[in-house]
């Protein structure tokens, strides 16, 4: 029984790990693309609100990856809870849940809470850009 709690302890590391990323990354992409509304009203230069659609779009592609890798050892956590401790080999691997249950990579950047969180950056990113565009084109006009 040692041997198996031991091996659960191993996989929810892994699982909180993939999760303390996870929340990180939302963090600096928050970060980065108010930086880059920053320099955009400071420099009065619209390119900065453009690139900011290359962290938006990068970070939630590598969250889903996160939440991906999550799901997977979920998968694998279940797996070993349901073994004889006798069985217990501590593997870790969890690809051989790829895509059972829905566990894919594009569905977990797709999922609804990635979808909600990205893509209200996303928005937010392109609310400002219109805005910018407008202010500019009223200056000029």
């Amino acid at each position: 029984m040692e041997k198996k709690l031991k091996h659960l302890e191993l996989i929810q590391g892994v699982i909180n790990r993939m999760a303390h990323c996870s929340f990180l990354l939302k963090g600096w992409s928050v970060i980065l693309v108010s930086g880059l509304f920053a320099l955009a009203a400071k420099e009065a230069n619209p390119l900065f609100v453009y690139l900011a659609y290359l962290p938006v779009i990068a970070f939630w592609v590598l969250d889903g990856y996160y939440l991906y890798q999550e799901r997977l050892y979920r998968q694998l956590y279940s797996k070993v809870r349901k073994m004889e401790a006798s069985n217990i080999d501590f593997e870790m691997n969890a690809n051989s849940f790829n895509g059972k249950d829905g566990c894919t990579w594009s569905g977990s950047i797709m999922s609804k809470t990635m979808f909600l969180f990205h893509g209200i950056l996303v928005l937010t990113v392109i609310i400002v850009m219109f805005v910018c565009l407008t202010i500019k084109g009223g200056a000029n006009g």
